[in-house]
This record gives structure tokens, sequence and C-alpha cells, in this order.
């Protein structure tokens, strides 16, 4: 971690000390102590990374702002430390996934109010989520910057470095018209937990496992980036395009279809729900599946003659529709109901500054 002398914190257990903290945390993980592409980590101004040969560089940074993506006020907080340092993390990984590349090392920028900033306890959840993710896709800490906030919140930045077989990384803008449109697991999950939380008062202990027992179940709090999928999409010439589900799929597939210069159909009957809608309503759970953001699936298309299979890396893969040209259809994204019926699907998912 680099410091900035008019950023400082200033006191007993500052910069220097939080610094020493999260270097300990670091080399405490096995996983993210030690990369063949990671030549100088934390302690230097800058760290020395070695691309694979053949490889180009993905580059993608994420932030996470308190109020705005986690919550953890005191009697009423929505989010553990665990769950805000995997999210933290989880967020630039699946980025890195859609691209179908390889993580080589994620940079975290920290801006902490005093108050926080004096609490190891708050701190070492934090490191602790983050760093067992990095640990489970090999991906060192390999430096960033700490700062003081200028309010009562936190602000997480992390920045990710990936690599991806040169001229080859998948990518938004090349789906082709026939092409089977995919995603993979189940969608509405992170939408329906998030609903859950929202309307608590006090943290349900289930939701927030120490260990990661319950990640399964978790899919808003513990997300799990699609790395193996991604890679395994790329490697073996499955897909013809990617994105994750970031922001909704309604609004990513716009994204992709937007991109791409084509247009989609896509069926209600063949959308994966995940397990928790089975709380709502029939009209809910679909909308949570259409419009509920952060469930970090992955969303390709395929040639219609690629014989893709229905589970890769142990993660379902659902065909839900199909790519047409734009003067195929009177709408970008085209929802075609049980009965058959179509309506226009209008990207309703999060959009910043909206």
């Amino acid at each position: 971690m680099t410091s900035k002398a008019t950023n400082r914190i200033v006191h007993p257990t500052g910069e220097i000390a939080l610094i020493a903290l999260i270097r300990e945390h670091t080399r405490a993980r096995a996983g993210t102590r030690s990369s063949r592409h990671l030549r100088l980590g934390i302690g230097d101004d800058c760290a020395i990374l070695t691309p694979p040969r053949g490889h180009e560089l993905l580059v993608t940074t994420d932030f996470s702002l308190e109020t705005r993506h986690f919550r953890r006020s005191s009697g009423d907080a929505w989010h553990s430390p665990q769950s805000i340092g995997h999210r933290t993390l989880a967020r630039g990984l699946s980025d890195i996934a859609a691209m179908g590349g390889k993580p080589l090392a994620a940079f975290l920028s920290l801006a902490l109010p005093k108050s926080i900033a004096r609490k190891p306890i708050w701190l070492n959840g934090f490191f602790d989520g983050l760093l067992t993710l990095a640990a489970a896709y090999n991906t060192p800490l390999a430096g960033g910057d700490t700062s003081e906030s200028p309010s009562d919140h936190i602000l997480a930045d992390v920045l990710l470095l990936g690599s991806a077989p040169k001229g080859r990384a998948l990518r938004r803008s090349t789906a082709k018209p026939g092409d089977t449109l995919y995603v993979t697991g189940s969608l509405g999950g992170a939408a329906t937990e998030l609903s859950t939380l929202s309307t608590k008062t006090k943290r349900p202990p289930s939701l927030f496992p120490i260990s990661y027992s319950l990640l399964p179940a978790s899919p808003h709090l513990f997300p799990q980036p699609r790395l193996a999928v991604g890679q395994a999409l790329l490697r073996r010439r499955l897909a013809t395009a990617c994105i994750d589900i970031s922001d909704g799929l309604s609004t990513d597939l716009a994204h992709l279809c937007e991109e791409s210069r084509v247009a989609a159909r896509i069926h209600t009957d063949a959308l994966p729900l995940h397990p928790l809608t089975r709380s709502l309503t029939p009209a809910a759970a679909l909308h949570a599946a259409l419009h509920g953001g952060e469930d970090y699936e992955l969303l390709f298309t395929a040639d219609s003659a690629t014989r893709v299979p229905r589970s890769i890396a142990g993660v379902r893969i659902t065909p839900i529709g199909t790519i047409v040209t734009r003067h195929q259809s009177r709408h970008q994204v085209t929802l075609v109901e049980a009965n058959g019926h179509p309506t226009e699907l209008l990207p309703q998912g999060w959009q910043h500054l909206s």
C-alpha cells in the first residue's frame, strides 16, 4: 500500500498500523502470498507483475460505497464485515470472468473513517472476507492506497488485473444473429435476499456466517464470480459474446444487444429462477429475475450449431432465448410470455446517476 502525506490518518493506530495489518493478513493467506506472475507486491511504490506470454492484460475497477453498495450501521446492519470484504472483490472478479480471463492481482484502495480505522475487529472481518475469496481464485492483493474518509462512510475501490490469450478475450460486442442466448446459474436470488434484509431491523444470524458454509444460500451477501465458467467458455471456444449480470438481466442484455448491434428474444418459462424466489409471487419472482441486480451470473451467446453442455464447472447452463437482427424485431429485447405473447422488455435494472 502506498501512502500520501496529505491524506494520512494521524493517530497511534493510523495508516502505518493499517498497512501493517493488511500485510499481515495478506501474508497469512497461502492463495494470496505468492504468484508466479507477481514479482513484487505490497511494500514498495509500485507492484511488479509479469503477464503470461502470449496474453493481453484485462483491467477493471469497481467502487464499493457505504449506503450505496452496503450498510454497516449499528443495530440495523445488513452486511457483516466479511460480506463487505467478499463483495468488494467479487464485483471485479465477475468482470474478469465475463471476458474469460484469469485474475493476476488485485489492488485495494480504502478510505476509512477514524471510528473504523481504530476497530481491528471490523477490519479483521473485512479482510477475512476479501482475502478468503482472493485465495479461492489465486488473486494476490498486490497493493493499493489508504486514506481517511471525508465522512463517516467507508469507500473501497478494487482494481483488478487479469489476462486472456491475445485477441481471444470474450466481449459483449460480438454476438451474431442466429446465436442462442444462455445464462449461468439462477436469477433473482440476490434481489430477493436484499429485499429480505431490507425488511429486517436486526441482522439475521443465519445470513451472516463467520465461515463460508452458507455461501450457496447467500447470493447477495456472498456472490460467487463465475471465473471457471468464463475461462471454459473461452478455452473451449463455446461463446461468441459474454457479459456478467451485475445490473440485472434486462439492463445487461440491452448492453450486449447495443454493443453487438443486434436484438434478442427471451422466454419467461426458460428463465432459471433462484430457489429464494419461491417465497415471492410469480410476478415478483419474474421481476427479480429480469431486473434484480447483483446476480453476477454470466449471460453469453453461442452459435446455434455449438453443443453447449448443461453444466460447466458444476454450474448449470440454461438456454433462455435467441439473438436476431434488428430489422427482425420491433424491439431491442422481446420477452415472450408462456402463452406465446411477445412484449417489449425495457431495461429496468440498476443504473447509476439515473
